[in-house]
Order: C-alpha cells, then sequence, then structure tokens
C-alpha cells in the first residue's frame, strides 16, 4: 500500500546519529533520530526533544572538561579521593551522567558551518536550518498537506524513521579519554516504516494539534514523516503514549510449555502520537520559513 509513498519520502527522510558516554564509562552508547527536509535550502524540521539533545551536546561536554580541569588539580592533593567525591557532587556526575554526545547528520548536506535552531513554545516541534554548505546531500523535499479535513479517524497512514542503530563507526580513544567517530565499520542505519491507522484528534482547548495512529512510533522514529498512499505529509512522529486497558490478570495459574505456572499481566495498548500538519504549517509560516503544500 505505501510502496511508492515510502520510495517518494525517503530520499528527504535522513537518520542524525548520536553516541553517548556516561560518567565513569567508556562504553559507547549508540542512538538514532529522524529528520526530513521540507525545502531545497538545507531546512528540516524534526521534534523538539531531539533539537535539545543537539542543542545540549556542547554545554553537557564543556561541563565536563571543567571539571575533568578541577579534577587534575584534586589529584595532586593528599585527599583526593575526597575531593574528586565532594568535585563530582558539585558538578552533579552520577553512572547515569552524560557527559558526552557526539551527533552524526547523515546524507544531510556535505558540510555546515552553523545550524540554527527554532523550538516551537508549546509544541514538540524545531526547525533546523543549515548554513554554510556547499552542496545538499537529500534529495526532493516533503509537500504538505494542504485540505486537512481529510485527517480523519480510520485513515490509513504511515511513519517512517530511523528507529535501530545498527552504525558502528566508533570508538573510545583512551589516548584522549574521549569518544570518537571513525571512518571504518558500518556507517549507515536501515530507514523503517510502520503504518497504522488514525484513531484520534487530540490537542488542548478545543485546537487540535495532534493525531494518534494504532501503532507505536518506535525509538529513533522521533522527527519522522507522517504521510498517506501519495507521499502527502499529514504530521510528524513526536512520541508514544501507553493506554491501560484494563484487562489485568493478577496472580493467575496458566499452563506454559505444560508446567502450571502462575503469572500476573498488565496489558498497555502502545500508540503513536505526531505532530498536526497544521501545526506544523504555521510554524514555518511564523519563521518565514518556504515549504510546500498541495
Amino acid at each position: 500500500m505505501f510502496v511508492d509513498a515510502i520510495e517518494r519520502v525517503n530520499p528527504f527522510t535522513q537518520p542524525m546519529h548520536s553516541i553517548v558516554r556516561l560518567y565513569g564509562h567508556n562504553e559507547i552508547v549508540p542512538g538514532t533520530a529522524t529528520l526530513f527536509f521540507i525545502n531545497e535550502e538545507g531546512c528540516a524540521i524534526t521534534c523538539k526533544h531531539v533539537a535539545e539533545l543537539i542543542r545540549q551536546s556542547e554545554p553537557i561536554y564543556y561541563k565536563y572538561r571543567e571539571f575533568q580541569g578541577e579534577r587534575r588539580e584534586a589529584l595532586r592533593e593528599k585527599n583526593a579521593a575526597h575531593l574528586i567525591s565532594q568535585l563530582e557532587n558539585k558538578f552533579k556526575l552520577t553512572p547515569d551522567t552524560i557527559i558526552r554526545v557526539r551527533n552524526n547528520f547523515i546524507s544531510c548536506v556535505d558540510q555546515f558551518q552553523k545550524l540554527n535552531i527554532d523550538h516551537h513554545p508549546t509544541q514538540d516541534l524545531a526547525l533546523l536550518r543549515f548554513e554554510g554548505y556547499n552542496r545538499l546531500l537529500y534529495r526532493s523535499h516533503a509537500v504538505f498537506l494542504g485540505d486537512t479535513s481529510r485527517v480523519k479517524p480510520g485513515r490509513s497512514l504511515c511513519r517512517l524513521g530511523y528507529p535501530f542503530p545498527e552504525f558502528n563507526n566508533f570508538r573510545y580513544n583512551p589516548a584522549i579519554d574521549d569518544i570518537e567517530w571513525t571512518t571504518s565499520g558500518r556507517l549507515t542505519s536501515p530507514s523503517f516504516p510502520i503504518d497504522g491507522i488514525v484513531t484520534r484528534l487530540t490537542g488542548d482547548n478545543g485546537a487540535i494539534t495532534g493525531i494518534e495512529l494504532s501503532t507505536p512510533g518506535l525509538r529513533g522514529q522521533s522527527g519522522g514523516p507522517l504521510f498517506d498512499t501519495n507521499g502527502l505529509i499529514y504530521g510528524m512522529q513526536s512520541a508514544t503514549r501507553h493506554l491501560h486497558l484494563g484487562f489485568d490478570i493478577e496472580d493467575q495459574e496458566v499452563l506454559v510449555n505444560g508446567r502450571r505456572s502462575r503469572v500476573s499481566n498488565y496489558p498497555f495498548l502502545n500508540v503513536g502520537q505526531c505532530v498536526h500538519v497544521d501545526v506544523i504549517k504555521a510554524f514555518l509560516r511564523e519563521k518565514k520559513v518556504k515549504f510546500y503544500e498541495a
């Protein structure tokens, strides 16, 4: 059903690869997110929570470098262990604290000198504008739905994104005590579509701002387009909600592989939450950014 649409949407839907290091660990945690381009001028949209990760990557590392400087001074003292413990409290460092984030924008532009980020004031939506590039690497651009009365419960739609971080072109470099990208290994991750039907239109104070899908958006698909069989963009994948079904089972005896076992189960329905196309278009108009609709 969505074969042709995916072929239209895929050229302007691109992944962002991220690598993360936590305090006290040399292991690298890979992750992905999605963005899609809306014109031929290096402008793309993604989720606000994705853009915030981009924006915070440098401040996070700057804070850790500041800690490293003070730790070097502390190591010269006799009570170094105590002083370092105080520094960890000062900088709020625990084994779960992110100390380094590196992002890599795949097949977006050949290079860029600046990335401007605008956040929507209330919705999980952000505008990215690449500046200082020589050549665009993405092909085509999004075309948004013009007649939004077609967004109704029961309509089949699809999302495209990059939920599975299968790239491995990264390493920990002990010589500089940092994580870094490499030119070897797998450089890409596959795109992944997931369809569903519109279940409800959501919003606040009578204004429709979201589209709920019967299937979940997957981690890493955040920022990916929501589209119909023609490839027209209806919205953007934002989050997954977990609706308690109420069909709970507690300490019930069942047969499992021929053996009696007691089980408990609290089922939830996972539904996708997408930013509505009208919200996206209004935001782009406010920012005076060129886009297309049909």
